[in-house]
């Protein structure tokens, strides 16, 4: 899984130019809709780890304002898209239930950046997403996934809410729509490659004074 990272390169097929994979985690709390947007920005058919939920994840999975939620991930999803001829993106979507974070160590290993998808319903579940994210200091944009088409709060609000930075962009998205789902991963993609190169110029020597 960690060879979908930015910082190699596959090998380029016969007649075309080097193509470069970039490994991207989908993450969210319980519910956000991290499967379905796997599902509908892959190109391929998606590796899902989905399971009936039974009885003894009740009292367990908070389901308030979820009346529908039946099944949920228990690994990972996996899904893939090709931005370009020589830009692949390998998606994996994390679980949402706390007890499953163990294993968001092995995912976002040599990952370039992640979308963290958020329900204005429930923003407080998104707080420990994004504080693993900012510990991990893996470049973030959130998606804000408009449930039924619906977006009550502005971009400022959203950010004051979450205590965002003006620097982690916010896309307000739809994760069951291709389109929607491929400009939200552009723009972490975007946000992602421009936060390496301000990183490999701070690393250089007077980098400011360059010719």
């Amino acid at each position: 899984m960690n060879s979908a990272s930015g910082s190699e390169t596959a090998a380029p097929r016969r007649g075309a130019r080097p193509v470069t994979p970039l490994k991207v985690v989908v993450a969210g709390a319980f519910g956000v809709g991290k499967t379905t947007f796997v599902g509908s920005s892959s190109d391929i058919t998606p590796l899902t780890t989905e399971e009936v939920m039974t009885a003894p994840s009740e009292g367990v999975d908070d389901l308030s304002g979820l009346p529908d939620k039946r099944t949920t991930t228990v690994a990972m999803d996996f899904g893939r898209l090709d931005l370009d001829d020589d830009l692949v993106l390998y998606l994996f979507g994390t679980p949402g239930q706390y007890r499953f974070w163990f294993m968001w160590d092995q995912l976002v290993t040599g990952a370039v950046g992640a979308v963290v998808l958020v329900d204005t319903r429930r923003l407080i579940d998104s707080f420990p997403v994004l504080d693993y994210f900012e510990r991990a200091g893996i470049p973030v944009v959130v998606g804000v996934n408009g449930f039924d088409g619906e977006f009550p709060y502005t971009e400022d609000q959203l950010r004051e809410a979450l205590a965002l930075g003006a620097g982690r962009p916010i896309v307000r998205c739809d994760a069951r729509d291709r389109t929607s789902a491929t400009r939200t991963l552009v723009t972490l993609v975007e946000h992602a490659l421009s936060a390496r190169a301000a990183a490999d110029t701070s690393t250089v020597p007077n980098a400011g004074a360059a010719r």
